[in-house]
């Protein structure tokens, strides 16, 4: 577990080739970063097929985990692992990325 002093999250992108919201929320987690004056570092990481989507627990694109967690409130519980596009069940309905909210609260675990 990382030290909220002194050492940054480690933020996770995982996306499929041409997912329309993959930049899109790339720039959301580095704006929330910065309101947090928190350097992360960020990854992005590409997910080819089935398999790796299986094997990266990868819950659609793009997916947002901060030192290995799923941003999404009850992610972790969640099987469903599929090459697919992400739809998000937001407080302000259903969104193509993560809210900032969660992203926010995440990043000062």
């Amino acid at each position: 577990m990382r030290s909220i002093t002194t050492d940054p999250p480690s933020v996770e992108i995982l996306v499929f080739a041409g997912c329309p919201n993959a930049e899109p929320v790339r720039k959301r987690v580095a704006h929330v970063a910065r309101e947090l004056a928190i350097e992360p570092e960020i990854r992005v990481i590409l997910v080819p097929d089935d398999e790796a989507a299986r094997s990266n627990r990868f819950l659609g694109s793009p997916s947002v985990r901060v030192d290995g967690r799923d941003v999404e409130p009850g992610a972790e519980h969640r099987t469903d692992y599929a090459f697919s596009c992400r739809i998000y069940r937001t407080p302000a309905g259903l969104a193509g990325q993560p809210d900032e909210t969660w992203l926010r609260e995440a990043m000062k675990r």
